[in-house]
């Protein structure tokens, strides 16, 4: 018999990374799990909360103590219950609502740990520590998030498990027609700290390269910034874009991309940049899509990147450095060889990261928990 599963998560409509992740795990789980998944969602205390999606049991709003109690009860009819966590998407102070919430729990749960911070605060810190406490198991994507739990003595090592962010199988074969130019793509959600403004610059010095590359930033703003700033961001992209005189160098793409389209783009791409200012960033859904499309990446040496792309797998380049990511850029383009070494190497570990994959390991888990609860 299928174990039923409750998925703790932001959910479509919302659009956000983790919302993008649980839907793609839940797919992959359902697929080979008879439907078995169903989502309590994560919502803003003023947002729509007229769910009609039929996998919806459950809605929790940010800082709603009464709608956590209605869940948790939901919850608790559950075989297993898999938290997705970000201080950002629960209620109170550094999102401290989500311990109320699995501390009514009484079956097995499994965290998700979207970020693991190298520093966190005093209370940061007692929440991730609580958690890890409660639950029955801690997932986390990469080996230092592992390695930054681990630090902290009064977690144990036995239920932590580490275990990839999954990748959609990105359809990136060869297109019909090839650009004329080569194309440097940059996409997902758009924001400050996103580093595109280093890469705008970088194309300075890269004038001479004939054809002209084209750097496409495809993605919307990210609700939460476009809710606090509005298009202030990009805005600032755009005046960077004039202020250069770069306008037939750089191309902002600002819909939503369905997959098949998505794909398109990513094919067409010579190259994939992320320039992520943020030092912290433990996971990368585009990261982890770029390597199953399987092309060439420069990043910055943000944490995943600096994992996922070592021994040339990717070119890694410091943070807002555009002369560095000029140099990488050039060498990618100005030379075949490397480009192709970079598209074998990402291709070797696409494999292993197929939701379909990371699915069944998380239905490992939870079938080991349930046993687990059954003979104890």
């Amino acid at each position: 018999m299928s174990p039923k599963i409750g998925v703790v998560t932001t959910y479509q409509p919302t659009n956000c990374g983790i919302a993008t992740f649980s839907a793609s795990l839940m797919k992959a789980i359902d697929s080979v799990n008879s439907h078995s998944t169903r989502v309590v969602r994560l919502v803003e205390r003023n947002a729509d909360q007229d769910d009609c999606a039929p996998e919806i049991v459950a809605t929790i709003a940010a800082g709603d103590h009464d709608s956590i109690s209605r869940a948790a009860a939901t919850l608790n009819k559950m075989d297993v219950v898999l938290i997705q966590h970000e201080f950002g998407i629960y209620g109170g102070e550094d999102g401290e609502d989500v311990v109320t919430l699995i501390s009514q729990l009484s079956v097995p749960s499994i965290v998700v740990l979207h970020t693991v911070l190298s520093a966190p605060s005093a209370h940061q810190k007692s929440i991730i520590i609580e958690l890890c406490t409660r639950a029955s198991a801690t997932v986390v994507m990469s080996k230092v998030a592992v390695d930054r739990l681990l630090a902290e003595d009064s977690i144990d090592a036995s239920k932590i498990f580490l275990i990839q962010h999954g990748a959609r199988r990105v359809v990136a074969h060869e297109v019909q027609r090839k650009p004329e130019r080569p194309v440097i793509l940059t996409w997902g959600l758009i924001s400050p700290g996103k580093g595109i403004e280093w890469v705008i610059k970088s194309l300075n010095f890269l004038r001479d390269i004939s054809p002209a590359p084209l750097y496409v930033i495809a993605g919307r703003t990210h609700p939460k910034v476009l809710e606090r700033e509005g298009e202030s961001y990009r805005q600032r992209l755009q005046g960077l874009v004039a202020e250069l005189h770069l306008e037939n160098l750089v191309h902002f793409q600002p819909a939503f991309l369905a997959n098949e389209a998505l794909d398109s783009l990513i094919a067409s791409a010579s190259l994939v940049v992320l320039p992520y200012d943020n030092s912290e960033q433990v996971t990368s859904g585009v990261l982890i899509e770029a390597v199953s499309a399987g092309r060439p990446i420069i990043a910055t040496r943000f944490p995943h990147a600096v994992e996922l792309l070592d021994n040339e797998v990717g070119i890694l380049v410091p943070r807002q450095d555009p002369s560095a990511i000029a140099n990488a850029i050039r060498r990618v383009l100005v030379v075949p060889e490397v480009a192709q070494e970079m598209s074998y190497r990402t291709k070797l570990i696409s494999a292993g990261i197929q939701w379909p994959v990371i699915a069944h390991k998380y239905l490992q888990l939870a079938s080991s928990l349930i046993y687990a609860r059954v003979v104890a």
